[in-house]
C-alpha cells in the first residue's frame, strides 16, 4: 500500500494561501487520476484541485472552511502499488512544493520592494487588513502562523477579534510638508443598511464566496472614491479636424482606427501634471496628494 500526498498548488502569483472550500469526496471514495477533488478559493479565482493518481482518499489534513498554505499537504490518497512507485511520487510532491514555495519566496521579493517591508503578505490578508484599518506597523505586529512566520487569514482574523477600541499609536504618516492645515471635523458613523420586509413571495439565496468578494469591492470602491459627475462643454473642433486629416493615414500605416480615446488619455495626464490636487484622496481628514 503506497500514499500520496495531495499538494496546495500554486494557483497565481502572489497567492501564498488558499480557503478549502468544499470537499468534492469523503475519506474512503475511491477516487480516479485526474478526478476533482476539492474546491479551493483564493482572493483572485476559484478553483478544483485534480487527483494525482487512482486510489482511496484515506485522510483529509485540511477542513472545509480552513485555510491552506501552498505546497502544504491537504490530503492523502492511499494506492495499491508497488513500492518502487511511491518514492518517485512522494518525490514529484516535495519537488512540485519545493517549486511553489520558491516562487511564494520570489514573489516575497517583489512585495517586499513595493512596500518597503520585510514581511510578505498574501493579497487577501492585505485586503482585510485594508477594511478593518490596520495600519502597516499593526500589521508587521501581527503574529503569523503560517510558513516563515507568515501572518495568514486566521491570525488577522483572529487579530481582528480581539482587537480593542482603544485608538492605535501607529498613524499614517505624510512624508511631504502638508500644504495647508485643516482642522478635523467630527465625522458621521458609517450608517448600515435598512432593513426591508419583503414580503413572502421571494427566495434567499446564500452568495458564494466569489460573489461576496465582488459585493465587498463594490462597497469598498464607493466608500473609498465617492462617484461624483460634472458636465463641461468643450469646443473641439480643431481635434476633430486633425484627427479626421490623419486618420487614414495612421490606418494605412499601423492598421488600427485612430480613435479620440489616446487624444483624450493625453489631455487628462497633462491636466494633472497642472493640477495635480485633482489626483488626490483623503484619510483621516488629511489629503493625500
Amino acid at each position: 500500500m503506497a500514499e500520496i500526498e495531495i499538494i496546495l498548488p500554486k494557483m497565481g502569483e502572489s497567492v501564498a494561501e488558499a480557503t478549502i472550500t468544499t470537499w468534492l469526496k469523503s475519506e474512503g471514495d475511491a477516487i480516479e487520476v485526474d478526478e476533482s477533488i476539492v474546491e479551493i478559493a483564493t482572493d483572485k479565482v476559484d478553483s478544483e484541485v485534480p487527483s494525482p493518481g487512482d486510489g482511496v482518499l484515506s485522510k483529509i489534513l485540511v477542513q472545509e472552511g480552513d485555510v491552506a498554505q501552498v505546497g502544504q499537504a491537504i490530503a492523502i490518497i492511499s494506492t495499491e502499488g508497488s513500492a518502487p512507485s511511491t518514492p518517485e511520487t512522494n518525490n514529484e510532491a516535495k519537488v512540485e512544493a519545493e517549486s511553489s514555495q520558491a516562487t511564494v519566496q520570489e514573489d516575497s521579493k517583489t512585495e517586499i520592494t513595493i512596500q518597503n517591508t520585510d514581511r510578505f503578505y498574501s493579497p487577501l490578508v492585505k485586503n482585510i487588513a485594508q477594511k478593518e484599518n490596520i495600519s502597516q506597523e499593526e500589521l508587521d505586529a501581527i503574529s503569523g502562523s503560517g510558513n516563515g512566520g507568515r501572518v495568514n487569514k486566521k491570525d488577522i482574523l483572529s487579530y481582528v477579534e480581539n482587537r480593542t477600541n482603544e485608538p492605535q499609536s501607529a498613524q499614517a504618516k505624510v512624508t511631504q510638508t502638508p500644504i495647508e492645515t485643516v482642522k478635523s471635523v467630527p465625522t458621521k458613523p458609517a450608517s448600515q443598511a435598512p432593513k426591508y420586509n419583503h414580503g413572502e413571495n421571494v427566495e434567499i439565496i446564500e452568495m458564494d464566496r466569489m460573489r461576496k468578494l465582488i459585493a465587498d469591492h463594490m462597497v469598498m470602491s464607493k466608500s473609498t472614491s465617492p462617484h461624483v459627475t460634472s458636465f463641461v462643454e468643450a469646443d473641439v473642433t480643431n481635434l476633430v479636424n486633425w484627427r479626421n486629416k490623419i486618420k487614414d493615414d495612421y490606418f494605412k500605416r499601423e492598421g488600427e482606427k485612430f480613435t479620440f480615446t489616446p487624444i483624450f488619455m493625453e489631455a487628462l495626464i497633462k491636466a494633472i501634471k497642472d493640477f495635480p490636487m485633482i489626483n488626490i484622496s483623503t484619510e483621516d481628514n488629511k489629503i493625500i496628494r
